[in-house]
């Protein structure tokens, strides 16, 4: 595994034009450790990753895959999805109270407000977003 890319392997789910689906399982921390049965902290999902590339007729479903993404771009996707949304959260409260003078009930609101306005601006520019978080795709 290079050390510029995050990988995990999957399962190919569909194959369309252009595009591969991968269902891979993404485990806590606890989730590969041998005594996770018997403390119940075992936690797993299935997630499914949707990995653009020209080569999607190559792939057959039920394919074992190994799909990456560059550590840089894993960074700019926690930053814009939690990072942005506790800066604009902040601001709003602060700019509410203190500067308009709002009770802290509107205050929240109005933060609350903010942050639902920054993920729809996120999810209207996401196909920009989308040319700096790339997966790859590789057989195995």
């Amino acid at each position: 595994m290079e050390s510029g890319i995050i990988e995990h392997e999957g399962v190919v789910e569909s194959v369309a034009r252009g595009v591969v689906q991968v269902k891979i399982t993404s485990r806590s921390a606890c989730g590969a450790c041998q005594a996770r049965q018997a403390c119940g902290m075992a936690e797993a999902q299935e997630k499914i990753v949707v990995v653009p590339t020209s080569e999607a007729a190559c792939y057959c479903p039920g394919e074992t895959v190994r799909v990456g993404v560059r550590k840089k771009a894993g960074r700019i996707a926690v930053l814009l999805a939690y990072g942005g949304a506790l800066v604009v959260l902040l601001a709003a409260l602060v700019l509410a109270i203190v500067v308009c003078g709002a009770s802290d009930g509107v205050g929240l609101v109005a933060a609350l407000a903010s942050v639902a306005v920054y993920y729809l601006l996120l999810w209207v520019f996401r196909r920009r977003i989308e040319h700096t978080i790339q997966f790859t795709i590789t057989k195995i």
